[in-house]
């Protein structure tokens, strides 16, 4: 699926107005603007991965989940695929830290600049670690929030890890 047909299922709406303007700034700070025109608005929220991909026509796999945790108390970004969990285990031992759990709505908002389900995976207020779950690198093309819970935006996932700063890691919940 391109990013074209995959965005079929959302407004035609391309204006740089549809993103969250610290995430705008962002783009065009980090020489992204050829992504603007891509931006896609939907007409309602979209906070979870599946009404995401629902909205876009695109697989749940697809979706690009940016999740803070909080690590020894320190925020660090998870990029995670729609469609799997993250394995706060896997996190802690990929940090060396005693304790990581997910982090609160407050402290999402003060590390980022954004709302829990429209976290971008770049574009944050602070610097902040951020770990790419392989799994990402499946597809040609991932969608991601871009500032708020109605916009997304399509980028090839190795370019989008390489943007948000992110070190390639196995962090997925396996099934059971």
């Amino acid at each position: 699926m391109t990013a074209s047909d995959a965005s079929a299922g959302v407004s035609a709406s391309a204006e740089v107005s549809a993103a969250h303007p610290r995430f705008a700034e962002a783009i065009g700070e980090l020489g992204l603007e050829e992504i603007i025109p891509q931006i896609r608005r939907f007409p309602e929220a979209t906070r979870t991965a599946a009404e995401a991909a629902a909205a876009i026509g695109c697989e749940l796999s697809q979706i690009c989940k940016s999740l803070i945790f909080a690590a020894d108390g320190v925020p660090v970004l998870v990029l995670m695929d729609g469609a799997s969990r993250v394995d706060v285990e896997l996190v802690r031992r990929e940090l060396g830290a005693e304790k990581v759990n997910r982090a609160k709505a407050d402290l999402v908002r003060e590390t980022t600049g954004y709302a829990i389900g429209g976290v971008p995976p770049f574009g944050h207020r602070t610097k902040t670690r951020v770990l790419a779950d392989r799994s990402l690198l499946d597809h040609d093309v991932v969608w991601a929030a871009a500032g708020t819970p109605h916009t997304v935006f399509p980028m090839d996932p190795k370019s989008l890890i390489a943007h948000a700063g992110g070190t390639l890691v196995d962090v997925r919940e396996q099934p059971a």
